[in-house]
């Protein structure tokens, strides 16, 4: 029996002291959610895991892009109704200022109205959507071409029909005006077809990302996210182990007393 070096003491405050450290360990992966608390803990998941976050990242900022999109769209689709009821008052009021039986004064009237249609119109072709013209060039954004919705040509006969619905006049050419206005409304039909189509393909984009979103979310989730009943059931293993660690380590010390028995 030796005073000098206590083996029993010396191995029992070793596992006292890794019983320890996994203590802390699982109680800092508790109370982060994350398994992955320090590097050294998963290598190859904490590679992993950010590469999935990358991931993640550039999928989200896609899919708000893709959101911007489907708002300018349906804003796009807002103005052209309103395009639209206009080009059907004025379609009316070119067939009523070809009516014989009108006064110049009453097609003097409906010219006014007509005009102020003319004005709507041209306003609506101007808006722009953060920056952006509503009526102009198309674009790409998550990956889908947002086609341009740009009705500067009558799809009918090619003539310049936001010009000639501007400078008609029912006073001095109404069947003309007539013509031009029909020509407007085939080509806006055209427009917001192609409108409804960027709108759908937007809408399945944006479904797509979400989905894939999710998924990148759940794989990473996989990686990193503790499981809170198993890492509790390891916590309170590791709180008996260093609770009886430290009891008995207190024994050990009390070992070499017994050589005190030997002097006397």
């Amino acid at each position: 029996m030796v005073i000098n070096t206590n083996i029993a003491a010396l191995t029992s405050a070793n596992n006292l002291d890794n019983s320890t450290n996994a203590l802390n360990a699982s109680l800092a992966r508790l109370s982060s959610g994350s398994k992955i608390v320090n590097a050294s803990d998963d290598p190859a998941g904490l590679a992993e895991s950010m590469e999935l976050n990358e991931q993640i990242g550039e999928t989200n900022a896609a899919n708000t892009g893709i959101s911007d999109a489907l708002a300018f769209s349906q804003t796009q689709d807002g103005y052209l109704q309103q395009v639209s009821a206009a080009l059907n008052q004025m379609a009316s009021l070119a067939v009523s200022a070809q009516d014989p039986t009108k006064s110049a004064a009453e097609v003097a009237d409906y010219q006014a109205q007509f005009a102020a249609l003319q004005t709507t119109i041209t306003t609506a072709m101007g808006q722009t959507f953060n920056g952006q013209n509503l009526f102009g060039n198309g674009f790409t954004v998550g990956g889908v071409t947002v086609v341009a919705i740009a009705p500067s040509a009558d799809q009918t006969n090619g003539t310049a029909w936001t010009n000639a619905i501007t400078t008609d006049d029912l006073s001095t050419g109404a069947a003309a005006a007539q013509t031009d206005v029909q020509g407007a409304i085939n080509a806006l039909a055209t427009a917001r077809g192609s409108v409804g189509a960027n709108e759908e393909q937007l809408t399945y984009a944006g479904n797509e990302l979400s989905v894939l979103s999710t998924n990148l979310s759940a794989a990473n989730s996989a990686i990193t996210d503790v499981d809170v009943a198993q890492e509790s059931t390891d916590y309170a293993k590791e709180q008996i182990l260093v609770q009886a660690g430290t009891a008995m380590l207190a024994q050990a010390n009390q070992n070499p007393q017994t050589v005190l028995k030997l002097l006397q």
